[in-house]
């Protein structure tokens, strides 16, 4: 990473921003930022891997400010079939190339994304809350989380299933995330994805997701959100075409 230019750093700072606002105050913008990391970085794996500890700052940033609004029961409810997705997705990365892993990225971004579209033009839609539907989410979750960072679309509609309120829904994302991230940790780096010199990295990004966290809690939440959620999403839809056929 000491190849990076200045414009580099700078773009790679604006994402760790727009994930600490993803992770404190508008969840349905972290899919951009896995996304766009893919055009910033040239290696797939290495773009994955980088955007982890900046999740997991962002998710201890949440945790400071939520972590009292956690609902347990279905963080532990989801843990387990994650860490069965976790595993699953681990070792499907190493039958993959970094080109393949960028079409599968846009493909599952699509997929998430046809999802959400569906569940707000639905309106109130009827989810299942039986433990299988925990089950497959935890699941697909996992797999998801580890070929792309991006399983958060995935354990938003279960959470809005067991009608969590919004700070429950916070609080319980940051614990859930939290926990799944970190173990992602020790995969990422037996892969070579995450490295000593990819951490100090990090570490030049680290201020900037601690200021997208504190943008989310004191400022963007006060401003109306809807239309600039559909323009994060029209752009994670044209980023996502892009890779897929590109």
């Amino acid at each position: 990473m000491s190849d990076f230019t200045v414009t580099t750093w700078a773009v790679l700072c604006f994402y760790g921003f727009l994930v600490g606002v993803s992770k404190n105050g508008i969840p349905g913008i972290g899919i951009l930022v896995a996304v766009l990391m893919l055009f910033t970085m040239e290696q797939a794996k290495e773009a994955v891997g980088f955007l982890l500890p900046m999740l997991i700052a962002g998710d201890i940033c949440a945790l400071t400010y939520y972590r009292r609004h956690a609902v347990w029961a279905h963080v532990l409810k989801l843990l387990p079939w994650a860490m069965v997705g976790i595993l699953i997705g681990y070792f499907a990365l190493g039958t993959v190339g970094n080109n393949q892993l960028r079409h599968i990225i846009g493909l599952i971004v699509i997929t998430l994304l046809g999802i959400d579209f569906w569940r707000n033009t639905k309106g109130e839609v009827h989810v299942p809350t039986q433990w299988w539907f925990a089950g497959i989410i935890g699941v697909l979750a996992g797999i998801m989380t580890v070929m792309a960072n991006a399983a958060g679309p995935l354990v938003m509609i279960y959470f809005l299933a067991m009608r969590l309120d919004k700070h429950e829904f916070i609080g319980t994302g940051a614990w859930c995330f939290f926990i799944i991230n970190w173990l992602k940790v020790p995969l990422f780096w037996s892969r070579g994805m995450i490295t000593l010199d990819s951490l100090k990295g990090n570490l030049v990004v680290l201020p900037a997701v601690v200021l997208g966290a504190v943008a989310g809690i004191l400022v963007l939440r006060r401003i109306p959100q809807k239309w600039f959620v559909i323009v994060v999403k029209v752009l994670a839809v044209a980023a996502a075409l892009k890779l897929l056929f590109s």
